[in-house]
This record gives structure tokens, C-alpha cells and sequence, in this order.
């Protein structure tokens, strides 16, 4: 399947992690990590402004909305900001089925409803996505 991992860049090592295993398993992940650069995880706001508003960052938001539109499977990583909950909706107005990993702090509220099953642990996500492959 594809996939996309809808995540903060502050979850980009456990993103980076998910990824391995999923591929591992046979899947292709549609990876903003790896279209973007990672320094942006380290930018100030003023240069993180300067490229949201360039040409690259405008081609990695055009990346993600493709592939958050076009992905067979989208996860979500939690707790996770605006861009990643911008993107969970997209993906579900566009009738892609979305599978959480929750955390303890993640404060969305009725919309967590966008999200098809919500999981404890990556294990249990991994076999969530496997049965999802095997149904396909």
C-alpha cells in the first residue's frame, strides 16, 4: 500500500522509524520527511516563514497534499499540530482511511472522530495495517 505519515517534525525519528517498518513490510511511504529537509525541524519562525513562503516550501506543501490525497492509508502520529490535523482532514474529505497512534496529550476534540482506529502502541498499529493489506 501507499502510505502517508501525517506527524509533527517533532515526532521525526519515530516518523523515520514507522517508515523503516512499514517498508520492511512491503509498503511504499510517501515521506515528507524525506521531500523536505530535515533542518526544518530546527528553523527559527522567521526563517521558517521565509520558506513557507519559497518556492521549495510551496513544492513540499504541493507533495504532501498529493500524497495525503492520493495515499491508499494515512496515519497519524500524535500528538501532532495544525499542519498534520490540515492534513487528517484532507485525507478524510478525500475518503482516505485514517489509523491514529494517540498520545497522552493530544488535545483534539470531536474531530478525533476523522480517525478511523485509534492504537496504543505501533505493534498494534502495524497489525491494523496489516490486516488492511490483507483485505485489499
Amino acid at each position: 500500500m501507499r502510505i502517508y505519515i501525517a506527524a509533527s517534525w517533532k515526532h521525526q525519528h519515530a516518523v523515520e522509524m514507522l517508515t523503516d517498518l512499514l517498508e520492511s513490510r512491503g509498503h511504499t511511504i510517501l515521506s515528507w520527511i524525506r521531500e523536505g529537509r530535515p533542518e526544518e525541524a530546527f528553523l527559527s519562525q522567521k526563517e521558517l516563514a521565509r520558506f513557507i513562503e519559497s518556492a521549495e516550501g510551496k513544492r513540499v506543501f504541493d507533495f504532501c497534499i498529493t500524497s495525503v490525497t492520493t495515499a491508499d492509508l494515512v496515519i497519524y502520529v500524535g500528538a501532532s499540530g495544525c499542519d498534520a490535523w490540515a492534513e487528517i482532514g484532507t485525507a478524510y474529505g478525500s475518503h482516505i482511511p485514517i489509523l491514529g497512534l494517540k498520545a497522552k496529550s493530544e488535545q483534539v476534540g470531536i474531530m478525533r472522530h476523522m480517525i478511523k482506529n485509534w492504537y496504543s502502541s505501533i505493534s498494534e498499529l502495524l497489525a491494523a495495517v496489516d490486516a488492511i493489506k490483507l483485505e485489499k
